[in-house]
């Protein structure tokens, strides 16, 4: 087995490890020790343990890989591979009793993105990509759709504190008037996940963090999709803005980007 494919086999085991843990937390949400890191930022101690079981499981598979999360410290590696993972993503959603947050792992090499899964405990559904090898939820292949006009299904959006509100009033106001459905579920790994198995048509938002959208955009192109560009280097470093959408309807959506965030 090559060092890719163990690497993805591995990744694919310890997010259904990891989903399974952060599902026992769910289903006792309502008991949950909260802490608030900022404007609309919590985190709770099952993204902490969760984490944690992660990074565990890499090292202890990967001892060489460097691993950066969300909850924790840069961990440097000497392999060149790098893994991204966030432990749950949509954790207001999780801290709230909502069914819509995933499990976030991608491996990053040379600075490109070569192994994402973005993994829905509570519907079952891995979403999972390989550079070069297609995009799947468990077992069955994926694709973007293909749909060629804004106004036949939904663009999903996103917002963080970290951005001005201006850009996304704008972009709910140019979706609306392209006449298309804007929505927004509160994680943007999963909106990524759901424009890779042709759900919506599109997402954009203005900055996402690495451990975000790096597993997504990785699914999105290998769905056929296609993806505004970004080294995965520089998206840990400094995170990055994300448009993605389905192939005849991406330079729409790429327009409303343009014009809602002043290029």
């Amino acid at each position: 087995m090559t060092d890719l494919a163990a690497r993805y086999t591995a990744a694919r085991q310890i997010a259904s490890t990891a989903g399974a843990l952060a599902l026992d937390y769910f289903r006792k949400w309502d008991q949950l020790t909260i802490d608030v890191k900022g404007h609309q930022d919590f985190v709770s101690e099952a993204d902490r343990n969760v984490e944690l079981a992660v990074r565990a499981a890499l090292a202890q598979t990967f001892p060489d890989d460097g691993i950066v999360g969300e909850e924790d410290e840069a961990r440097p590696g000497s392999s060149g591979y790098t893994w991204v993972i966030d432990p749950i993503d949509g954790t207001t959603n999780f801290i709230n009793g909502i069914p819509q947050w995933c499990v976030i792992i991608a491996c990053v090499h040379q600075g490109q993105t070569v192994i994402g899964v973005v993994h829905d405990p509570v519907h079952d559904e891995m979403h999972h990509a390989r550079l070069g090898a297609g995009a799947f939820c468990n077992d069955r292949p994926i694709r973007c759709t293909a749909k060629t006009s804004l106004q036949e299904g939904s663009l999903g959006v996103g917002f963080s504190a970290r951005t001005r509100s201006g850009g996304i009033k704008a972009l709910v106001n140019l979706a609306t008037d392209a006449g298309t459905v804007f929505w927004r579920n509160g994680s943007g790994g999963l909106s990524l996940a759901y424009v890779a198995t042709g759900r919506i048509l599109g997402y954009v938002e203005e900055h996402m963090n690495a451990w975000d959208f790096l597993a997504g955009h990785l699914i999105v192109a290998e769905a056929g999709g296609r993806v505004e560009p970004v080294n995965a280097d520089d998206a840990i470093a400094n995170g990055g803005r994300v448009v993605v959408a389905g192939a005849a309807v991406f330079d729409a959506v790429h327009a409303l980007a343009e014009a809602a965030y002043d290029g």
